[in-house]
């Protein structure tokens, strides 16, 4: 393993975080906020850990996937020790594993928090939060891959280990120019958003903020009772939508670019996760419509949900705890399947369902004619038998690790609703689960065992499981190795 390249990487990492938190300490100036101060601190110390490690290139610059996954697992765990100082030295968060677990959801854009009263935060740790989700739902080795050079001959295997989705392909053909593509068409629909949302009569910092969390598909709000406190139809409207745009792979919006429409209209991906959000938003219309006793108001509110938990953005208009059951339970299954691959969302991703349902079709087909030949097809491209395993692996490690996370978290004695949707919700990088951490609860009431369990979970589903598993194997460590 080349240990001084992994080093020099993480230590320039660092150094971009450093310049980050510049930003939310001037918007805390603006404020005349003292707290703004708390951000020159963290960014000094990390200026200090650049100097030691991301200055001098090393001579052997080569890595190879390992190393990839050890900088992606390491640089984000760093990131939310680091992004967390703030919160702890002001005094806004008093506990460091509280703060931690507020920043690691920031970054992994679950949107899941400890805080009591989210408007009684300065207006420049309320920035800080949404800007993680910005940063955090391209992947922030992606965001540095922009803004520097990050090691260009070696950089494509740092993008796969990071970017969601089955596979990570390049849009063109250097990798950085790939983050610098995917970043443009990031910034351009986050700018569109802002001036939708000031439209509808939203402040700058709201609009801005709320565009942050809601292109990182993250749900953390500037107010205790996240979107509903505008309650208006139209901020509901244009918030649903880019939801559900940023919840797409964005290798479409490159083959709309390209004017490839033909392309974007066969892609089986976008055509079931559309799909899947119809289905939804029909179901729960039909079963909360007596609830409200308008069939307008329950699409409005059942189709912000749907778009809110399938691209786990996780905003809230309403409490869906109080709907029925049938209702719960749409949502908790659009929990478990989540965005498209190659987007900002989190869950297993729609990709990953569709080579699953596929293959188990192929399995029913050898079984009736075992001496036939079949093979599973997505976009008319025949899947590689290798990306089929690993979706198999993937979602056996995923099962393996819901089930002892559960088993973790129940030390604390709520209901099996409560702990089992509070690792589901942050393994998925959703954001609110239900029963007490419901939509209009909190995850404060977790012991700090569990918070950190609940780290855990939020960066191995937000890295894609494998990343953030490899710094927890034997071999890894070895010399040889």
């Amino acid at each position: 393993m080349n240990k001084k390249m992994t080093k020099y990487i993480i230590g320039k990492m660092l150094g971009v975080e450093a310049i980050l938190l510049l930003i939310p300490m001037m918007v805390g100036l603006m404020y005349s906020e003292k707290e703004s101060a708390y951000f020159l601190v963290a960014s000094t110390l990390l200026c200090v850990c650049y100097f030691i490690w991301g200055r001098k290139e090393p001579e052997d610059t080569m890595i190879y996937t390992k190393e990839g996954l050890i900088i992606v697992a390491t640089a984000w765990i760093f990131w939310s020790l680091f992004g967390a100082l703030p919160f702890f030295l002001s005094g806004c968060i008093p506990n460091f594993i509280d703060a931690f677990f507020e920043t690691v959801s920031g970054f992994t854009t679950t949107g899941s928090t400890i805080l009591m009263d989210i408007e009684s935060m300065p207006k420049c740790m309320n920035f800080w939060r949404a800007l993680t989700h910005w940063i955090g739902g391209m992947g922030v080795l992606v965001f540095v891959m922009v803004l520097t050079s990050l090691d260009e001959k070696n950089s494509m295997h740092l993008m796969r280990a990071e970017v969601p989705g089955p596979e990570a392909d390049k849009l063109v053909p250097k990798a950085r120019g790939t983050a610098q593509l995917l970043y443009g068409m990031y910034f351009i629909l986050t700018v569109l958003e802002i001036i939708l949302l000031l439209c509808g009569g939203m402040s700058l910092f709201d609009s801005v903020t709320h565009a942050f969390s809601i292109a990182g598909t993250g749900g953390f709000n500037s107010y205790n009772n996240s979107v509903a406190h505008f309650n208006s139809a139209y901020i509901d409207g244009v918030i649903t939508v880019f939801m559900i745009l940023f919840g797409i792979n964005f290798n479409m919006y490159f083959l709309l670019l390209m004017k490839d429409v033909k392309n974007v209209l066969k892609n089986e991906e976008l055509r079931a996760y559309l799909g899947i959000i119809a289905v939804a938003v029909v179901m729960i219309v039909v079963n909360i419509t007596p609830m409200y006793h308008s069939v307008g108001k329950a699409f409005r509110y059942a189709s912000f949900q749907v778009a809110a938990i399938i691209t786990t953005t996780g905003f809230v208009t309403v409490d869906f705890n109080l709907w029925p059951e049938l209702s719960k339970m749409v949502l908790l299954i659009l929990m478990i399947i989540g965005a498209c691959a190659g987007s900002t969302g989190g869950g297993i991703k729609v990709s990953r369902f569709l080579i699953l349902i596929k293959s188990i079709g192929r399995e029913l087909k050898s079984m009736l004619h075992p001496k036939g030949v079949s093979i599973v097809k997505v976009n008319g491209k025949r899947v590689k038998e290798e990306t089929m395993r690993g979706v198999y692996v993937y979602i056996s490690a995923y099962i393996i690790i819901l089930a002892l996370s559960v088993l973790l978290v129940s030390a604390n004695n709520y209901n099996f609703e409560t702990s089992f949707t509070a690792v589901l919700t942050t393994l998925n990088n959703v954001g609110p689960g239900l029963g007490l951490v419901g939509p209009v609860e909190n995850f404060a009431k977790f012991n700090s065992f569990s918070k950190l369990v609940l780290c855990f979970d939020m960066l191995i589903g937000r890295l894609e499981i494998f990343p953030f598993l490899m710094l927890f194997t034997p071999t890894l460590w070895n010399k040889k190795f």
